[in-house]
């Protein structure tokens, strides 16, 4: 996508934002009735009661085995309503038109809850009654907007760092993991001089090339990018994130990264990594469900291994995603909008453990234990939650394509000044939109 096709798509995104009340004034909307919502007993009798829950493509199965449980608890019925890629934009559209579920997987960040217009759409959680039970900091780590909760986290947020395949690091005598960002490109450097690809990239498909960026300002998140970022006090073309890109144009042209990079896909490089045809990935959650796909716990805990990284050591960046969080809809029914948060506190209450179990993932709750079977890598992304840094995604008030444009910079279109000139006007016109003062 060249640059035309990015800024028209950011102004269809405007207004989208901009058809509703402005997002970013104003206290969250009451609850139906005027007082405050009061939590349902999570095994109360709803019969009934249909609720519908919008899903993404790759979340869409995650849901079934709790919302067997609830159904049977409780008498409700629970649809699952898959809404096809690009699920964000797909799910805005429908909201703005008046379309609502009762509940969706959504991007717990303050942008994204911003996009949904979270003040008028949503029903504020605040006060539910699994927030104590959470580790504490996973508490207030995301699905907040202007201090109201609006979000449900009901799996281990997403985290920018390292995934890479032991067994290749060992065969050229590398017996630790790097310590800091610097450490990774030595390691990188001698790996090539041994004939092996030290990075994958896949901008064949593209998202994933912001994250070599993100990396590289975990140090300056933070000490407060982000906040001079949304203030405009400071811009992408400035040189704490235009040296990111370039730093991440240089390794590419120093042939640090596999040869098919610009065709390369998703698919190709979790293949390339589980087979040792490269040796690290910078990733996040998202990756390591393909691995899994791919192999059996016994055989990713052997081969695959995650540290975190950053220019001074190893800090994670972290970036909630749409199939880690729930929101929950006003839809102008009081019984339905009770019901959905009566789903809420019985998926993060009586039902959480069983669904933790079907998943095979992280135990958000410190009452619940972490089912046996989660692979060694994904305790090691989660472990590194406590000390990582947010995301452009969650700590800035919009999300430009970025990506976007590194992909663009990858197959030859702009270079990396171009890329955050781009960047920065599609910024700067999304912050317009939410409200942002400073622009």
């Amino acid at each position: 996508m060249k640059l035309a096709q990015h800024l028209a798509a950011a102004a269809a995104l405007i207004l989208a934002i901009t058809a509703c009340s402005d997002p970013a004034s104003g206290p969250a909307a009451p609850a139906a009735g005027g007082s405050p919502a009061a939590w349902p007993s999570p095994a109360g009798r709803l019969d009934g009661v249909t609720l519908t829950i919008w899903a993404a493509q790759n979340s869409n199965t995650a849901p079934k085995a709790v919302t067997d449980a609830f159904t049977q608890a409780t008498g409700a019925k629970v649809e699952v309503v898959t809404i096809p890629d690009p699920y964000e934009q797909g799910v805005q559209t429908k909201v703005a038109t008046g379309d609502k579920p009762d509940l969706a997987f959504w991007q717990p960040t303050a942008s994204m809850l911003t996009a949904l217009n979270a003040r008028a759409n949503l029903q504020p959680l605040d006060g539910a009654p699994w927030i104590s039970s959470l580790s504490p900091e996973l508490r207030d780590i995301t699905g907040l907007l202007d201090k109201t909760r609006y979000a449900a986290l009901v799996t281990s947020p997403a985290v920018e760092g390292v995934y890479y395949n032991k067994e290749v690091l060992a065969a050229n005598g590398i017996t630790g993991t790097p310590e800091n960002f610097d450490e990774m490109l030595e390691v990188a450097r001698d790996l090539k001089a041994k004939g092996v690809t030290p990075f994958f990239e896949m901008a064949g498909d593209k998202w994933a090339t912001q994250w070599w960026v993100q990396v590289q300002l975990a140090d300056a998140a933070k000490e407060g990018l982000w906040e001079r970022i949304n203030t405009g006090k400071e811009t992408f073309e400035d040189k704490t994130i235009l040296d990111a890109i370039e730093k991440y144009r240089a390794l590419i042209d120093e042939g640090l990264f596999n040869a098919d990079i610009k065709t390369a896909t998703f698919e190709d490089q979790g293949t390339a990594l589980l087979s040792g045809k490269a040796a690290m990935v910078i990733q996040v959650n998202s990756f390591f469900g393909q691995l899994q796909a791919k192999a059996g716990t016994a055989e990713l805990d052997k081969k695959i291994g995650f540290f975190p990284i950053s220019p001074s050591g190893n800090v994670g960046t972290f970036i909630p995603d749409q199939s880690n969080a729930l929101v929950a809809f006003r839809t102008g029914d009081a019984r339905r909008e009770a019901a959905a948060r009566q789903l809420l506190a019985y998926w993060m209450g009586p039902g959480y453990a069983g669904f933790v179990a079907d998943r095979k993932t992280v135990s958000l709750r410190t009452d619940v234990p972490t089912p046996d079977g989660v692979p060694r890598a994904l305790l090691d992304v989660h472990a590194s939650l406590g000390q990582a840094v947010g995301s452009m995604q969650a700590l800035a008030v919009a999300n430009p394509d970025l990506y976007l444009n590194l992909a663009d910079m990858i197959t030859g279109g702009l270079t990396p000044e171009q890329v955050a000139a781009a960047t920065q006007k599609q910024f700067a016109q999304l912050a317009t939109a939410a409200g942002a003062s400073g622009f």
